[in-house]
């Protein structure tokens, strides 16, 4: 089924789709509050024109949280919850792992995890984050169509019907939704969609001091994306269960789950 028919057979989330220097507006419904500034929409924007993808470089991510916080602020996440988060893999010689995040490292990481560095072999950091699956698991669950593909390629979660079921939330095989209790809606990361529709990166990106994550138009051959992924190795997250992601991870260790 194409995203045009998907979208017709939802014709209760808000979408307007304006021509000329307007671009395109996608109905507010779909988000959590308003842009957090007002910005100018990419001239001719166009969804169909568009399939984003995020890519996670592990070999640059330090562990700082400053996405976490970026993303928490943007979005009005509400504390103890997250959009995106960090976990640190710790894995000593006799191949024990340690796998933490506190507070979805929104506060970065001590060094509290075997002890001594000599104990540990390696070390290292994963943002997640929703993965934005092309057979998603969440939007086939829920019972009203409130969990849905975007023109575009992005799962949003139509507020105005989302009965708080929770049933995509169990769903979801990466543990990257919650039910938001202040509204009582599922709630999830949405790559800052009224961020990139007006041309602007998401706040976790433009937050990360080392370049670790990219957003992209995957349909975009010299795109920024498609480039990083032609240049270097890639990996997904828990490709045996069919979901088909679209957040690629550089560096990715078999010990990640």
């Amino acid at each position: 089924m194409s995203a045009d028919e998907k979208l017709d057979r939802r014709e209760f989330v808000t979408f307007s789709l304006t021509a000329g220097a307007g671009g395109a507006v996608i109905g507010s419904a779909v988000f959590a509050r308003p842009p957090a500034e007002e910005v100018t929409l990419h001239e001719g924007y166009d969804p169909r024109d568009f399939t984003w993808g995020f890519v996670v470089d592990t070999t640059r991510c330090i562990g700082c949280g400053s996405c976490v916080r970026a993303c928490a602020k943007e979005n009005d996440v509400p504390e103890g919850y997250y959009r995106t988060w960090v976990e640190r893999y710790e894995i000593a010689k006799d191949e024990t792992i340690n796998v933490q995040s506190p507070r979805g490292a929104i506060a970065g990481f001590l060094r509290d995890g075997f002890g001594p560095d000599e104990a540990v072999m390696k070390a290292f950091f994963v943002p997640k984050l929703c993965n934005h699956c092309l057979a998603s698991a969440c939007t086939q669950v829920c019972p009203v169509g409130a969990t849905f593909h975007s023109p575009d390629g992005v799962i949003l979660v139509d507020r105005t019907h989302c009965m708080g079921c929770g049933y995509c939330v169990q769903a979801c095989p990466y543990g990257c939704r919650f039910l938001n209790q202040e509204l009582g809606v599922a709630d999830k990361c949405t790559l800052c969609y009224h961020r990139i529709t007006r041309g602007l990166p998401t706040a976790c990106v433009q937050a990360c001091p080392v370049g670790a994550r990219l957003c992209g138009n995957l349909d975009d051959e010299d795109s920024e994306i498609r480039k990083k992924l032609r240049e270097r190795r890639y990996g997904l997250l828990k490709p045996d269960l069919g979901t088909r992601p679209k957040c690629f991870y550089i560096g990715l260790d078999l010990e990640v789950v």
